[in-house]
């Protein structure tokens, strides 16, 4: 008897849903529990709107980032910077 499947979800769970979709995490329930959520809310409409629209923005951008290795030279040449540097 406990077993009931919730369907309607708040709408920060819905919010948490939407960017877990834009990132490929979401579960097949949570997808539709979303869309539940979205027939009725105009607010989370918008959201999932503008989630999109910022994931495709920053797709098109094809940013790309510092890879691992460069990350940690940049950081131990600040640590060197850091250490030669006299405090006043």
């Amino acid at each position: 008897m406990g077993n009931k499947i919730k369907i309607v979800i708040p709408c920060d769970e819905a919010n948490h849903v939407c960017d877990k979709t834009q990132y490929k995490n979401a579960t097949l329930c949570e997808k539709i529990k979303l869309n539940i959520h979205l027939i009725y809310c105009r607010a989370c409409r918008e959201y999932t709107k503008n989630n999109t629209k910022l994931t495709k923005t920053i797709k098109k951008a094809h940013i790309e980032c510092l890879d691992k290795n460069c990350k940690e030279k940049m950081r131990l040449d600040l640590d060197s910077a850091i250490k030669e540097t006299p405090i006043n």
